[in-house]
């Protein structure tokens, strides 16, 4: 009698290039430049924050906001980057 657990199973193939840790990473590298791109959603003067128009201090904030989304993006690639090598190195040992 045949056991399942004893049977070798087929080594997992390839990772696919896409995959969800990598469209993530590319929305968060995109949302920064679509919301700075879409000027009109900030070409106003009003409300202003010690005296700074809105123009100004919206594009300010997103200096660090950007940077936050840049680090998550290179998180879930470096991530993604070690499951892929786990996977060359488990189908190179079978």
């Amino acid at each position: 009698m045949s056991n399942d657990l004893d049977a070798p199973s087929a080594p997992p193939g390839p990772l696919p290039p896409v995959t969800p840790a990598r469209v993530l990473a590319g929305i968060s590298l995109a949302v920064p430049v679509v919301a700075l791109l879409w000027v009109n959603s900030y070409a106003k003067l009003t409300p202003k924050l010690g005296g700074m128009p809105f123009f100004y201090w919206y594009q300010i904030l997103w200096i660090p906001v950007s940077a936050l989304f840049t680090g998550a993006a290179y998180l879930l690639l470096n991530h993604d980057a070690k499951q892929r090598k786990a996977a060359a190195r488990g189908g190179e040992s079978r």
